[in-house]
Parts: structure tokens; C-alpha cells; sequence
């Protein structure tokens, strides 16, 4: 990629998927990726970085404000409240079943395609993530609300790290709460 980007130009990463670049350095584009629910630092040379729209550059766009990123994630918000990511599932449970077999003898088993359980399993993770962009650039809630909200929202992710086995890749997986921070 030869030609500068400007702020708010949308780009597609090979590993972390679509993102919008919300400020520039010297020899790197800071983009926010939705995958990751954060900011992510590559290089201007990076070659596989894909420019899905293109801002201009221009001098002094470098400068951005908090209320910029509020009114750039609202609007990424409004736009990809509804678009889903494809999430490939591990290999080893396609065309899978899971059997659901009650403790009572007498009562039928229930059969579902792991697919179509991923699939729900990738909505609840998607639906959560747009939950908390929402919290976070939510102009009526204080800081500690935010934050008290968003705690229930990573308890949550932990508790659905257990699905994480089905994801063919780990940067799609549930991360709860981390014990290295």
C-alpha cells in the first residue's frame, strides 16, 4: 500500500479481519478492528492490508478528538449493526452432530448440527460485542456505569469460553477476564 490513508479510510487485515483506521504515525496506521474490540498498530508498508474505502490524507487530519472516535464507532455501529463476519468452525466438527440425551430413559434425544450451534453460538458473541460498543460510546452513562456494564459483559464471555474448542481460530474465540493484565 503506497498511497497515505487518511482517518476514517476502512481496510480488511488478513488476521484481523475489516477495521477503520482512526489515527496515523509516521510509519504506522493505528486501526480499530472489530474483531478484536481494539486498536491494533501496522505498518504503512504492510502489503496484505486491503483498502476497503479510502479517506485522503491531508495535513493536520491527524488530529483527532475523543469526540471523533465517539462519533466514528456510532457510526460504524449504525452501519454494521446487522453485518455478521464469517467465523469458520475447527475441521474436525464439520458435519458434526451433538446429541442432546435426556436423563430420563422414556424421553427422546434431541440431534443438532454443530454448524447451526456455532452459528447461534456466533450471533450470541456478535450481538454481545455490538453491546458493548454501545455501552462504551453511550453518551448518558458515566464511566463507572460503563465500567460496572462491561464487567458483566466479560463475565459473560468467560462463561462461553467453553465453546472456544469449536472455533477454527483463536482470535474468534471468547476472552473473559485475564489473568496476565
Amino acid at each position: 500500500m503506497s498511497k497515505q490513508l487518511g482517518i476514517g479510510s476502512r481496510v480488511d487485515h488478513p488476521h484481523f479481519g475489516r477495521g477503520v483506521i482512526v489515527d496515523t504515525a509516521a510509519e504506522f496506521y493505528i486501526i480499530w478492528f472489530k474483531s478484536q474490540q481494539g486498536v491494533k498498530s501496522i505498518s504503512k508498508d504492510y502489503a496484505d492490508l486491503k483498502t476497503l474505502e479510502e479517506v485522503e490524507a491531508t495535513p493536520g487530519s491527524d488530529k483527532i478528538t475523543i469526540a471523533d472516535i465517539e462519533q466514528a464507532l456510532s457510526n460504524i455501529l449504525d452501519l454494521r449493526l446487522h453485518d455478521t463476519q464469517l467465523v469458520p468452525i475447527g475441521p474436525r466438527w464439520r458435519r458434526g452432530n451433538m446429541i442432546l440425551k435426556p436423563g430420563d430413559p422414556t424421553l427422546q434425544s434431541k440431534e443438532v448440527p454443530i454448524e447451526t450451534f456455532f452459528h447461534k453460538i456466533v450471533m450470541v458473541r456478535d450481538r454481545l460485542r455490538v453491546m458493548e460498543q454501545k455501552i462504551n460510546a453511550h453518551k448518558g452513562l458515566e464511566e463507572d456505569e460503563k465500567i460496572d456494564l462491561q464487567q458483566y459483559i466479560t463475565a459473560v464471555y468467560g462463561s462461553l469460553t467453553t465453546f472456544n474448542v469449536l472455533f477454527k481460530e483463536t482470535h474468534h474465540q471468547f476472552k473473559g477476564m485475564s489473568t496476565k493484565d
